[in-house]
């Protein structure tokens, strides 16, 4: 069995992860992703390469590879079931089957994306997520998460210290100086053609 540093990381690679493979996978969810990526990522011109951290079954890099059809995907996904999946999408040399924590293969991408996988991160741990981000991020890092001004901890499906909302976006612009804010937006669960769960989105860009 794998050894994990938090109880967040063994949550999401044990029978939960795999639960969330199953409410997560629809073609109403993969339209509403095309939508979210043209508008978010408007301003960025043609995107070359892609790496998303939590990957899960791929979901969002499908919807990336309408928009961009010639675009290198990657992905870092912890649970097993969903990291099979996602090799059957985006080839298995380009799935990094582990923890985010343990990710350190040098690569960089044009974007790195992270999508609702940040509120899962023990927050004695972020910063070491922020620094894989921006390491990994060769021009953009696109991050759409739950917002709130400062950090809070709320229960996430009946479970307690699984979801943690704070300014993830705000964070890095103060950790790494370089990094502007090239757009964002927020995304209603209610929006009547293509709901999100209620992420606010942060589009940075390197300045290098």
């Amino acid at each position: 069995m794998k050894k994990y540093q938090t109880t967040q990381e063994q949550f999401w690679a044990e029978d939960f992860g795999k639960e969330y493979i199953e409410r997560n996978k629809s073609d109403e969810l993969l339209a509403s992703n095309l939508s979210f990526f043209a508008h978010s990522l408007k301003s960025s011109g043609r995107i070359s390469s892609c790496i998303e951290f939590g990957a899960n079954i791929g979901m969002n890099l499908k919807a990336l590879k309408l928009l961009y059809p010639k675009i290198e995907l990657f992905g870092i996904e912890i649970n097993d079931s969903a990291a099979g999946i996602l090799s059957g999408l985006i080839g298995e040399d380009n799935v990094y089957n582990t923890s985010i924590f343990d990710f350190n293969d040098g690569r960089k991408s044009e974007l790195v994306l992270i999508k609702g996988v940040l509120i899962h991160i023990n927050p004695d741990r972020l910063n070491l997520v922020y620094e894989k981000l921006y390491s990994t991020s060769s021009k953009y890092i696109l991050i759409c998460e739950y917002y709130n001004p400062s950090p809070v901890t709320i229960p996430y499906r009946g479970h307690l210290d699984k979801l943690f909302k704070r300014d993830f976006a705000g964070e890095m612009l103060d950790k790494f100086p370089d990094l502007q804010l090239a757009d964002y937006g927020f995304l209603y669960r209610r929006d009547p053609a293509f709901p999100q769960d209620d992420i606010t989105w942060f589009l940075l860009k390197k300045q290098n």
